[in-house]
């Protein structure tokens, strides 16, 4: 249901009442207290739209709310029990603190100063099955504190569709630099005479070209970049058209920078080591040396999509340690604590086995 007034979405079962939340084991909408499901139709005439990325972020800019409006508090009164809900920084979909009803904004999504959804990868790994990755990586975790192990109840689990980039790429490179052949060469004489490898250098140049698709990179912020980027491989030739039902009862983030922020901090080194590379490939030999490099980027455009992932926070001495989980394919990726005690006794247990070793010996050898 759209509801105007307070520019959000809500799915009320037409059976109870109760919300409907999209469920990943079915790929469905289903209602948590009658059971009842309602599939989701796709518009047959939807397409995932790419976009140029110097003019569309040259648009937006131009468009631009002022700095920080998207980032403050919007109050919503929900729609289900009148209670009021805060959407806090770049939040788009949550829940009713009082009733549990999912509740999404449409007004960032409809504004023309913000990028509408391109695509998303639904969400495929059910919480039981996300709970269960993540319970056999903590068990996997040498000298993790008893406490960190409790994360069912000291910690805060849920899912959430992150934004995202991909970045389609075609580039033409020129450079120069020296290729090494190494030969062996026969010196000294007598005892001393012994074969050195020594390296011929000579001036190269030439011109290679680099072809990328669909480079995902996250646009938000607060979670780790190193942590984000062991999720990969994303799927996305598998990304569907946006349709808000793949959100409903999951939380749901906008991007905190714009493609081509991403574009320069992010995705623009991968791909300079990828024409790097190409280079050293196209120069051969046995090293090569890259002088200087001219890149021209015969196609630069993007697409903005939603992908799943199931996030445990856990606050433990006083800092939070977050463990990710690929919504698609339940790979996971975190940080953990280290148990100090844990770590103490295990080197002194160390410590006394090696002492009772060379008592023993000390005896066995008739003192």
């Amino acid at each position: 249901m759209q509801h105007v007034t307070e520019q959000t979405r809500t799915y009320p079962c037409g059976s109870c009442g109760a919300s409907l939340v999209f469920d990943p084991a079915h790929q469905n909408l289903t209602c948590p207290s009658c059971s009842t499901s309602y599939s989701i139709t796709l518009d047959p005439t939807a397409t995932l739209t790419r976009h140029p990325l110097q003019t569309t972020v040259s648009q937006l800019r131009a468009l631009a709310a002022p700095a920080g409006q998207t980032g403050n508090e919007h109050e919503v009164i929900c729609q289900s029990c009148g209670g009021r809900t805060i959407f806090n920084g770049t939040l788009t979909a949550t829940r009713c603190p009082y009733c549990a009803t999912p509740i999404q904004r449409t007004d960032i999504q409809d504004s023309p100063e913000r990028l509408a959804v391109d695509g998303i990868l639904p969400l495929q790994v059910p919480e039981d099955a996300a709970r269960s990755s993540i319970q056999q990586w903590i068990n996997g975790r040498w000298f993790a504190p008893t406490e960190f192990k409790k994360y069912r109840t000291l910690g805060s689990f849920t899912s959430v569709y992150m934004s995202y980039f991909t970045y389609d790429a075609n580039t033409v490179t020129h450079y120069t630099g020296r290729r090494g052949d190494d030969y062996w060469v026969t010196v000294g004489s007598g005892d001393n005479q012994h074969r050195e490898r020594r390296t011929n250098w000579r001036s190269v140049s030439g011109v290679v070209h680099n072809q990328v698709r669909d480079l995902p990179e996250a646009a938000n912020t607060g979670l780790d970049a190193g942590q984000v980027r062991e999720l990969e491989p994303w799927p996305i030739q598998s990304a569907t058209p946006y349709q808000p039902e793949f959100v409903a009862g999951h939380l749901s983030r906008t991007y905190d920078r714009d493609p081509l922020e991403v574009f320069e901090g992010a995705a623009k080194p991968r791909i300079n080591n990828l024409i790097d590379s190409s280079i050293r490939r196209d120069i051969g030999g046995d090293h090569q040396q890259i002088g200087n490099k001219q890149t021209t980027f015969a196609l630069l455009q993007f697409m903005y999509v939603l992908l799943p992932l199931w996030l445990l926070t856990v606050n433990f001495d006083g800092r939070p340690f977050q463990v990710l989980v690929n919504g698609l394919t339940g790979e996971v990726q975190g940080e953990r604590p280290w148990s100090k005690v844990k770590i103490v006794s295990l080197v002194v247990t160390v410590i006394l086995v090696i002492a009772l070793i060379a008592v023993a010996i000390y005896f066995s050898q008739g003192g």
